[in-house]
């Protein structure tokens, strides 16, 4: 009998083989995370950092238990393919290169594709630059590797076989191959969900602990940017960059927040950002003159941004400072002439009012 091809007739969609009630956890915004945590929870993480616990800390079993959910998954989809197709793990990677060369690509069909080439998003930039015609030469590359690695292990080792299966009645068989192919994409799914949770978390939490951070200060909360006294806005845009807050204290007066769940490693990236805000801002006919506070988790013992904050006249703050905001409100007092109770309370009292 002739040898049944490995190369795909069809690119089925891959998220067709994933289990229905994970497909909605490979994407979703930040209305959507608030929905899957529960609110609670959300404000609970919020207390934490503002009483100096890392955001990290506080999202981590979020993360875990994403990244479990969907491991399991990409398992019921190597189960689900092998039951409909003998040779479903051999013809994986030319049905994931098929797909990802398809245009219009669903962000969850493009993701789950790339992991099973090894890929994420950022490797697919790093490693083929984003070029489709590399694509096909990479899949080559990377079931060659596989089968040279495989082989040196079947002969240190011996051959692997096996059935997995399920109350249901589904069966896989399983070998080297549709193993390795199964860890492979594992480990780059977790490394894609891994980088996403961090990009999203830190978008959704650095407006919810700047924005809560404020209020609590007494400010109110205006949707754009408008002239007037002791309001704040949120990621605005400004000619030359970004802020990630902005606080009109009282007319010529106000503060440029930048914040950034960054360690001890590199704070420096956040100053990088601040040194091209604008020192001015021209609104309904005022001019405001901006000071700048820079939010950051941890400094370093060798870091050197408080001297360089010192010279774009921005003032560092560091999460990991219990009552941090109580910090914020002194560099308030002292270069606005603010004045609020959180000055002058308890750490028993600070804390009551932060929760």
């Amino acid at each position: 009998m002739p040898k049944k091809s490995a190369k795909p007739k069809n690119s089925t969609p891959l998220s067709d083989l994933f289990p229905p009630d994970a497909k909605d956890l490979l994407t979703g915004g930040g209305i959507d995370y608030i929905r899957k945590i529960g609110l609670e929870v959300v404000r609970g993480i919020v207390f934490d950092v503002l009483t100096g616990k890392n955001l990290r800390d506080s999202t981590e079993l979020l993360t875990r238990r994403r990244i479990a959910t969907l491991n399991l998954a990409t398992l019921g989809l190597f189960m689900n393919g092998s039951a409909n197709s003998e040779i479903f793990v051999e013809r994986l990677p030319y049905l994931a290169a098929e797909i990802l060369n398809q245009k219009h690509l669903a962000k969850s069909e493009r993701w789950i594709a790339q992991w099973v080439l090894g890929l994420t998003d950022k490797s697919f930039q790093n490693v083929l630059r984003d070029s489709h015609e590399s694509l096909a030469e990479y899949r080559d590359r990377y079931i060659q590797t596989n089968k040279d690695v495989i082989a040196e292990h079947t002969r240190a080792n011996g051959e692997l076989h096996g059935t997995l299966s399920l109350e249901s009645g589904m069966q896989a068989q399983i070998n080297w191959l549709w193993m390795t192919y199964l860890l492979n994409t594992i480990g780059a799914q977790t490394l894609a969900i891994r980088g996403s949770e961090k990009s999203a978390y830190g978008k959704l939490f650095e407006k919810l602990i700047l924005g809560s951070l404020l209020h609590i200060l007494g400010f109110n909360y205006v949707p754009s940017e408008q002239a007037g006294e002791g309001i704040f806005w949120l990621s605005s845009q400004a000619e030359r960059r970004e802020s990630d807050a902005t606080l009109l204290y009282e007319l010529g007066k106000g503060i440029r927040f930048d914040i950034g769940f960054i360690g001890r490693g590199n704070p420096e990236i956040s100053l990088d950002k601040v040194t091209r805000f604008e020192r001015q801002l021209e609104l309904g006919g005022s001019r405001y003159y901006l000071a700048t506070i820079i939010i950051v988790d941890r400094i370093g013992n060798k870091s050197r941004i408080r001297e360089l904050a010192q010279e774009v006249k921005g003032t560092i703050v560091q999460m990991s400072a219990n009552f941090w905001p109580q910090q914020v409100a002194e560099i308030l007092s002292e270069t606005l002439g603010f004045d609020h109770e959180i000055l002058s309370l308890t750490i028993i009292r600070l804390n009551h009012i932060l929760k």
